[in-house]
């Protein structure tokens, strides 16, 4: 048997120790070497049945290296084998932990450890370096004795510069949008709407001010492009002088193009706030101050991260939410620290925990999830060929990234990042500053003219995702590690979990066509009897009690979760054809196979009735048992008897 080496992924570069097992390969070589004289004794003695038997003793090898064994751990931690995987595969890949462990979750975690050894590593840099101000930066939020004896002082002095509040003492009734084009510009916070930079919704994709609601993340069907000038429309604010001074150094004018994604919020809200303006004036600074106070107490003393958290418990009690761990002062203060140097720490970040031989095993991985959804575009029978073609062609012409950009920024361009950045003499005027630099950071960035894609995720992230305007997929060095990806992982576990997610967001460059009207020449009759196939599957299943699900909502995600896993599928199916050597865990007692789809299984560990993402995915029973239900080769390597919930009389095919 082969091993897991260079063959598989060129340039892998990594300890022999971390490399697929060596174990059944002896077995393997031992069967080479013996070949020739088998094939020559069963010619003469007419005895193939000792050829078969030699082989098929070997069997797949035993992956037993310390990644390997890391990753054995995490999943017997997770799995529960007294489930039955024909009737719940769901508690058989995740009941041990009671369905709570999200390795999602326990990645981030693990990724803000790793950034934290680069933080504390950091102490005897040259000082005013970006290195050095992002030490001292984490040191200070450390630093929580400091914090605790400044109390409130510090964010008195910003509630003075606002206006005063009218429980604070002092109060001036000071101009309304002049207080917002403060909070806008000076404290990167929008008490009424949202206001960012993106690309324009149609080619060539320019940078655009866009104006959504606030809090809300998820873009609305419909933009509508509006000019500043048209006050008319939402006259209470002052949109040319709040969104200048917060997109400096842009030069804006009466007739600058903004993006509005939902006008009619934006009406109703500037009415309210006319009619706030009328008659109650300090209600109005009272919420601007009490929404800014709620913002800023991460960097702020106990009492207010205490009452901020209590506010927080009480909101998701109301909207149903399970509650939110508790943060540890380590971990905030990781994530500030990483959010403003980000440009100092990525590279660091990077050398850590991303081997140039890694990016190269997650190409390789991502070129066969490629080449089998290519594959199966070719076999869609509701799309017509020219759709075909073009869908093919965007799969050729995507471009993608792994790990970290290909070219890091000149150490001179990362000094200039972080020279606005000034510490002291409290932790919060420290933290505002740096709210200040991102902010300008981020407007640069828009309006410097690069010739290559802008990376809206830290290395340190998790989230993949598909640049439209560059049509670029970007997956993060953070989300290509253990128990995800790994160079000595199996291929089957590189497939199932890693593969799998690929395959996922190469899907959502297509969603548009399973929409209503999103792709006219197809065979409307096979496309909506593909779709309502997979509802009624879906609708079918059974639900933890009181999970909620609307599959209207959930279609899109519930397509590429099944999509993801048959590409995912595919491309480990084709790779073992014609790559020899196969490895699995030692103590799980599972096929290579199995190990897939358990692998598959695995990432999708959550609370079972919880929905993420504002309901665009359904629970996490039904996104694994929903695709693994649809999948025949499932039920075959898992024996499940006919009309079993894992095995059911229908199966669909989407994509």
């Amino acid at each position: 048997m082969e091993t897991l080496s260079s063959q598989e992924f060129p340039g892998a570069g990594r300890p022999p120790e971390e490399g697929q097992p060596a174990a059944g390969s002896r077995c393997r070589v031992v069967a080479q070497q013996l070949l020739a004289a088998v094939l020559l004794l069963g010619l003469l003695l007419g005895c193939p049945v000792l050829l078969v038997y030699l082989l098929r003793s070997c069997g797949p090898g035993l992956c037993d290296s310390p990644v390997c064994r890391g990753l054995l751990a995490q999943s017997l931690a997770s799995r529960n084998a007294s489930a039955a995987p024909c009737a719940d595969f769901f508690s058989f890949a995740c009941g041990k932990a009671g369905g709570t462990g999200n390795p999602f979750q326990a990645l981030a975690e693990e990724n803000k450890r790793r950034l934290r050894g680069v933080l504390e590593a950091l102490g005897s840099q040259h000082p005013g370096s970006g290195e050095e101000k992002a030490f001292r930066f984490y040191s200070s939020c450390m630093d929580t004795d400091a914090i605790e004896a400044a109390g409130a002082g510090p964010l008195r002095q910003v509630i003075e510069e606002l206006g005063g509040w009218r429980i604070s003492g002092n109060w001036t009734s000071l101009d309304f949008n002049r207080t917002l084009r403060l909070l806008m510009s000076q404290y990167d916070h929008f008490p009424f709407f949202k206001a960012y930079l993106g690309p324009h919704p149609t080619p060539p994709h320019e940078p655009v001010i866009q104006i959504d609601q606030p809090e809300f993340d998820v873009p609305f069907n419909q933009e509508q492009e509006q000019k500043i000038y048209a006050q008319d429309l939402a006259p209470a604010i002052d949109w040319l002088s709040c969104l200048q001074a917060t997109f400096t150094p842009m030069s804006l004018s009466s007739s600058q193009l903004v993006v509005v994604h939902d006008l009619d919020y934006l009406k109703n809200m500037s009415r309210l706030v006319e009619e706030q303006l009328l008659t109650h004036r300090d209600f109005l600074q009272s919420h601007m101050i009490f929404s800014l106070v709620g913002t800023l107490s991460p960097a702020l003393d106990s009492q207010f991260q205490k009452a901020r958290r209590s506010l927080s418990e009480k909101l998701r009690e109301l909207t149903e939410q399970p509650p939110m761990p508790a943060h540890q002062q380590w971990l905030k203060c990781v994530e500030e620290t990483g959010t403003f140097f980000e440009p100092t720490l990525e590279p660091l970040f990077v050398r850590e925990v991303f081997s140039p031989g890694t990016r190269s095993a997650a190409m390789e991985l991502f070129t066969a999830i490629k080449d089998a959804l290519i594959a199966r575009l070719r076999r869609l029978p509701w799309m017509d060929e020219e759709t075909r073609k073009k869908a093919q062609d965007r799969v050729t012409q995507l471009q993608v990234k792994m790990g970290p950009p290909e070219q890091a920024p000149e150490p001179a361009l990362v000094r200039q990042e972080h020279d606005d950045i000034h510490l002291g003499p409290s932790f919060l005027q420290s933290f505002l500053s740096g709210v200040r630099s991102r902010r300008a950071r981020m407007v640069c960035s828009f309006l410097r003219p690069f010739p290559q894609h802008r990376w809206r995720v830290s290395p340190w992230g998790l989230s993949a995702y598909y640049s439209i305007s560059d049509h670029v997929l970007v997956f993060p060095a953070g989300l290509l590690q253990p128990p995800f990806f790994h160079p000595g992982y199996p291929r089957a576990v590189n497939f199932g979990a890693a593969g799998s997610i690929m395959a996922r967001e190469l899907l959502h460059i297509f969603s548009q066509l399973l929409l209503p009207g999103g792709c006219p020449a197809c065979d409307t009759h096979a496309l909506q009897g593909a779709l309502l196939c997979l509802e009624q599957h879906y609708a079918a299943l059974p639900l933890p009690s009181g999970a909620p699900f609307n599959g209207s909502h959930t279609f899109l995600e519930d397509a590429a979760d099944t999509g993801a896993l048959a590409i995912a599928l595919q491309a480990y199916n084709e790779r073992l054809l014609w790559r020899r050597g196969e490895a699995t865990l030692p103590d799980l007692d599972l096929s290579p196979q199995q190990l897939f789809f358990l692998s598959y299984a695995q990432v999708m560990c959550r609370e079972p009735g919880t929905q993420e993402s504002r309901g665009t995915h359904s629970p996490p029973v039904l996104r694994v048992h929903g695709p693994l239900s649809s999948t025949p080769a499932f039920a075959r390597h898992f024996r499940c008897p006919h009309g079993t919930l894992m095995n059911p009389s229908r199966h669909c095919q989407l994509w």
